[in-house]
C-alpha cells in the first residue's frame, strides 16, 4: 500500500468513526424532546435487580448518572439510598425535579460529573450506559467513586422466550426493539461493553488527574424478573419514546407503529383490555478496586 492509499484508509477509518459518534450523540440527544412521554411511559426497574447491583456497595450514597426523568432514582429511593440524579438534557431533568422535589438533581454528564472525589458508594445508570463515552467517563466515575465502589447499569429487556414478545420484536423492528431490548441480545452486546479497566498512567507529568488509573474488576451479568402492566396503546407509545422510534422520518416513523398496532390487534394476549408486559431488568455491575 503506498503513502496515497495509507491517508485514504486513514481518512476513510476517521470518517467511520465521526460518523459512528454522530449517530450515537444524535440518539443520545433525542430524549429531551419527548421528556413527558418518558416519564409517562417507560417502565421502572425491578427492585430485585437494583438489590443485586448494589449488594456489594461500601455505603448508601448512590449516584443515578443519565437518570433521565427519575425512574431509577424513584426506585432506589424506595430501597433506602441516598442518592444524587445527574442528568445533561433540560427537559429530562425538569421534568426528573418536579416528580422528585427532594432529590439534588444537578445538571451533568458522564463525562463531567459534577461531584467532588469520592462522594458516592455506587454509580448506576438506567438504560443509558451505552451512551457514554467511557474513555472520558471511566475516570470520571472511578473519580467519585469511593474506594470499593460499585458501577452498575440497569436495562429493562423484553421477555423474547414469552411467544407473543417473542413476535412483537420480530414486528416492530430494530428501530423500536433494539440490540439491547431482550436477554440473548443484551448478553451478547453488553459482553464486550467497554467498561472502565486500567486507566492512563497518572503523575505531575501524564497530565491527567489523579483518580484515572483506578482499576475496576472483571464485569457480572444477571438479570431479573419483571413487568409493566400495559394497555395496547400505551404499549405503541412506550415504544415510540425509544430513540431509533424519535430520530426516524415522521413517515416512517408512523408506518412502523402501524405494524406494531396492527399485531398487538391480532393478538388475544393484547387485544383488549390491560396486560402485563413481560421483562427482565438486567444489569451489569464491575466494583472499582
Amino acid at each position: 500500500m503506498d503513502h496515497t492509499d495509507q491517508v485514504s484508509q486513514t481518512a476513510q477509518t476517521a470518517q467511520t468513526a465521526q460518523t459512528a459518534q454522530d449517530e450515537r450523540q444524535l440518539h443520545a440527544s433525542s430524549f429531551g424532546a419527548a421528556a413527558l412521554a418518558y416519564a409517562e411511559h417507560r417502565p421502572d426497574y425491578a427492585q430485585d435487580a437494583l438489590r443485586w447491583a448494589l449488594d456489594s456497595a461500601p455505603g448508601p450514597r448512590v449516584l443515578d448518572l443519565g437518570a433521565g426523568t427519575g425512574k431509577l432514582t424513584a426506585t432506589l429511593l424506595a430501597l433506602g439510598a441516598e442518592v444524587v440524579a445527574v442528568e445533561p438534557a433540560p427537559a429530562m431533568l425538569a421534568e426528573l425535579r418536579r416528580a422528585l422535589p427532594t432529590v439534588h438533581a444537578p445538571p451533568g454528564s458522564a463525562e463531567a460529573i459534577p461531584l467532588p472525589d469520592g462522594a458516592v458508594d455506587a454509580v448506576v445508570a438506567g438504560n443509558a450506559m451505552h451512551w457514554f463515552d467511557m474513555a472520558v467517563a471511566g475516570p470520571e466515575i472511578a473519580r467519585v467513586l469511593a474506594p470499593g465502589g460499585v458501577l452498575a447499569g440497569l436495562w429493562n429487556v423484553l421477555d423474547d422466550e414469552v411467544d407473543w414478545v417473542a413476535g412483537l420484536a420480530r414486528v416492530s423492528g430494530s428501530a423500536a426493539i433494539g440490540p439491547r431490548d431482550t436477554p440473548a441480545s443484551w448478553r451478547a452486546e453488553t459482553a464486550e461493553m467497554h467498561l472502565p479497566k486500567t486507566g492512563p498512567k497518572t503523575g505531575p507529568k501524564s497530565g491527567t488527574r489523579p483518580g484515572a488509573a483506578t482499576r475496576f474488576g472483571s464485569p457480572e451479568q444477571a438479570d431479573f424478573p419483571h413487568g409493566q402492566l400495559r394497555t395496547a396503546d400505551s404499549l405503541v407509545a412506550t415504544l415510540a419514546t425509544r430513540a431509533g422510534m424519535l430520530v426516524m422520518p415522521e413517515q416512517e416513523r408512523e408506518a412502523a407503529l402501524g405494524r406494531i398496532r396492527d399485531f398487538l390487534a391480532s393478538r388475544r394476549e393484547t387485544a383488549e383490555g390491560e396486560f402485563t408486559l413481560p421483562m427482565r431488568t438486567a444489569v451489569l455491575r464491575t466494583r472499582r478496586l
